[in-house]
């Protein structure tokens, strides 16, 4: 039996304490691996003051199965779109809500959607409000530390100081029984 061939491309999303960001994208069908950063600041060490990045969660898919449109709308679940440098009780810059990544095609992809999204919500809720999640080449992208990165996998009682619920945290993990 032939092994059926992935397609892997990678994209940084970035929407408030990246625990959760990280916990809730592992779990989607078709992400491959996730990994904890800094996207877009100006140094490459977590061990300097605030460098106007983003806390972000470096996300590799399989784009035969999940699409950059896919995940935009998987996003949403665990975002305010329209807040500001804040998700939850995260208040600052560097919790602001964005896309990031080096193929421009993603970019595109990203703001298509975004902008679709926008207009569909305005529609229906008949507002005219703007999303406010930020969607940029990507400059720059640092690890966090050891100790940040699958932190609610290693540390699940760590959930209560994130914004996204248990229930929608866990949403799409799956769970394997041996019978």
């Amino acid at each position: 039996m032939k092994k059926k061939e992935q397609s892997k491309e990678t994209i940084y999303m970035a929407g408030g304490c990246l625990w959760g960001v990280q916990e809730f994208l592992k779990h989607l069908p078709g992400v491959l691996e996730t990994q904890a950063g800094r996207a877009n600041g100006f140094t490459k060490s977590t061990k300097t003051s605030y460098d106007g990045y983003a806390e972000c969660v470096k996300t590799s898919f399989d784009s035969k199965v999940v699409s950059i449109e896919d995940l935009i709308h998987y996003f949403l679940e665990i975002i305010d779109p329209y807040s500001i440098n804040q998700q939850g009780n995260d208040i600052g810059e560097k919790y602001r809500t964005g896309i990031y990544s080096n193929n421009q095609n993603h970019l595109l992809n990203a703001k298509n959607c975004i902008k679709k999204i926008e207009q569909t919500l305005n529609h229906k809720n008949k507002t005219i409000k703007k999303i406010a999640i930020e969607v940029l080449h990507l400059t720059n992208f640092v690890p966090s530390d050891a100790e940040h990165q699958d932190r609610l996998s290693l540390h699940p009682n760590d959930y209560n100081y994130c914004h996204i619920s248990l229930d929608l945290l866990h949403k799409y993990k799956k769970t394997t029984t041996n019978i």
